[in-house]
């Protein structure tokens, strides 16, 4: 079955499905194959996380470490994939060789921030996700932009993409995690309600867009590994 029919499929027979429970079909799905999950450890990530562990504490979780993160969210990083029990959480890092041929200064954010969010961020996971048949992401709608009307399955080059959280609000994701007692990170106290690479993640405001800090001033408001109809989404839609 091609992958934009099988995606279209599962989001008709998951549409009234709650989260947990169709993150727990995606992971079995035969059709789509081996699943990961892919998280930033961000602000959000945690609800997620912890429903994957509730399931399956083995299913890889890919982290990407673009060397550039918040030594905050190194931190929770840890302490979240210990307090859960997740045993398989692969800590992805740009590739060295060309961090010194394209960015050896660590300046390429400043000039040319796609050509750093590919470098340090597409690139790897594109990597970490060879033999993956889907993965996982906690996007929502709420955030706006690209993200309004995504589906919960959606097709992603040569992969499906899960994104079990898509109509949930900002108020489920905090009674969730207050309802779990789970682990918030540290910059969230701070104004942080999205999360990315220190040099282009700034606070928001109340009345902000959650993602407003994110590549603030700049007609960019994605990092590239999301795609709508093939092409990197990196601008607001």
């Amino acid at each position: 079955m091609p992958l934009k029919e099988l995606a279209e499929r599962r989001s008709i027979l998951h549409r009234k499905n709650d989260a947990p429970t169709l993150l727990r079909h995606a992971l079995d799905d035969m059709s789509i194959g081996p699943v990961a999950m892919v998280s930033s450890f961000g602000a959000d990530s945690v609800v997620l996380l912890h429903m994957l562990s509730e399931i399956d504490k083995s299913t890889p979780v890919i982290f990407i470490d673009t060397e550039m993160l918040f030594e905050a969210t190194l931190t929770y990083q840890r302490e979240v994939a210990d307090t859960l029990g997740l045993t398989d959480v692969r800590v992805i890092k740009p590739n060295r060789a060309a961090l010194l041929e394209r960015d050896v200064d660590g300046i390429l954010h400043h000039f040319d921030p796609d050509a750093c969010c590919a470098l340090r961020k597409t690139e790897p996971l594109e990597r970490a996700l060879e033999g993956f048949g889907g993965w996982i992401t906690g996007r929502k709608r709420v955030h706006g932009g690209a993200r309004a009307a995504m589906p919960l399955f959606e097709k992603n080059e040569r992969r499906i993409k899960i994104n079990p959280l898509a109509n949930w609000t900002t108020q489920q994701v905090a009674d969730y995690i207050t309802q779990h007692d789970l682990p918030r990170h540290p910059l969230v106290a701070q104004g942080f309600p999205s999360i990315g690479c220190q040099p282009c993640t700034t606070p928001a405001e109340a009345d902000e867009d959650p993602r407003a800090g994110r590549w603030r001033g700049q007609t960019k408001d994605e990092c590239g590994i999301h795609f709508a109809d093939g092409k990197a989404i990196r601008g607001a839609a």
